[in-house]
């Protein structure tokens, strides 16, 4: 503050010097005063700014697993930033939101007729969506009880993000049907691009990668890494898919080596969970037979079989074929197959045409 009083202190004698009026100098300081006042205030946005971009590492909270976000397809760097952008952004909805007991929920279940019974019977699931895992489903002494329990909560959530992979999917085979295509058309396909990690802009390459998980296989998944919603990632971090990360909020692994740098990814909400998931096996490179062997079954005009894709999973996991076999184990003896046909009623008329 004092070297720009100075500064116009020095204004003032120049005037002084050329012999000039007062009204030029009231003119003069008037503007210098002007200016100040307009700048400062962009000035010091401008370092908030900056200040924020360097010291904020929430966004590395959903760093890749395995090969700590390097090494996709292709040799291509993944930028997580365009790849996470929208999980990111489900992940900042609801940071304070209420924990409902396992009794509200399965009242709440009863009250709008959702069973699992009903599911395999009719393939139609009632959207409700919860935010967090009850504390008490550990409690549940009884397995098949306890097991159904978290099926009628992570099923709506794998439903939903299943949808929106299907609405994608009918733009984008829309876009390339099309010989003209509008700028919106352009800008949603860069965006696309971007959140797929398909840095060649290849369109073949897009519509293998965008393209949906079984929900036998994400339930069966969900409940290998999560003890059927009983392991503390689970009821801690929202982790349903115990996906690792190496920078960022997350939580440690109790048996793990101090010198160990990765963590369980934390959720501030299920549905960010099971988008993180489908957008690893969507993406990273230790899947893409996943995706080939998931492409030849469209091309041969075949659903899409959870018990030919788990064979590309060694790598999810550290046991390796282990880990399939148990997976293929959790899907027969349970019958998750019968919700892969599954339609989530619509909660918007967008969603209407899915069903």
């Amino acid at each position: 503050m004092k070297s720009r009083i100075f500064r116009n202190v020095r204004v003032f004698k120049f005037f002084d010097q050329k012999k000039l009026g007062s009204l030029p100098r009231i003119l003069l300081s008037s503007f210098l005063i002007i200016l100040f006042f307009y700048s400062a205030p962009m000035l010091i946005n401008f370092a908030n700014e900056q200040s924020i971009e360097y010291q904020n590492n929430s966004k590395k909270i959903l760093a890749y697993t395995l090969n700590n976000g390097k090494s996709p397809d292709n040799n291509e760097v993944l930028n997580e930033n365009d790849l996470l952008r929208d999980i990111f952004s489900l992940n900042d909805l609801e940071t304070d939101t209420v924990r409902l007991n396992a009794s509200t929920i399965k009242q709440l279940f009863e009250d709008t007729n959702y069973s699992l019974k009903d599911v395999r019977e009719k393939k139609l699931v009632k959207p409700v969506a919860l935010t967090l895992l009850p504390a008490e489903i550990k409690m549940i002494e009884n397995s098949k009880q306890r097991k159904e329990f978290f099926i009628q909560i992570v099923l709506p959530l794998i439903l939903q993000e299943n949808n929106n992979i299907k609405l994608d999917r009918k733009r984008l085979f829309r876009i390339i049907n099309k010989s003209n295509n509008s700028n919106l058309e352009k800008k949603w396909l860069q965006k696309k691009y971007k959140q797929y990690g398909v840095s060649s802009k290849d369109i073949s390459t897009l519509k293998i990668r965008m393209d949906e998980i079984p929900v036998s296989l994400a339930i069966a998944q969900a409940a290998k890494e999560t003890g059927w919603g009983t392991s503390r990632f689970a009821q801690e971090g929202n982790a349903l898919f115990g996906q690792w990360t190496w920078s960022g909020e997350g939580l440690k692994p109790k048996d793990a080596d101090k010198n160990q740098g990765h963590k369980v990814m934390k959720f501030n909400v299920l549905q960010a969970s099971v988008r993180a998931y489908q957008r690893n096996l969507n993406t990273h490179s230790s899947y893409k037979n996943l995706r080939k062997a998931r492409a030849e079954l469209r091309d041969k005009g075949k659903s899409i079989d959870s018990l030919v894709l788990v064979k590309y999973l060694n790598e999810y996991a550290e046991t390796g074929e282990k880990y399939v076999e148990v997976l293929t184990q959790i899907i027969k003896q349970n019958n998750l197959k019968d919700f892969d046909d599954a339609k989530l009623l619509p909660s918007s008329i967008e969603l209407e045409s899915l069903i």
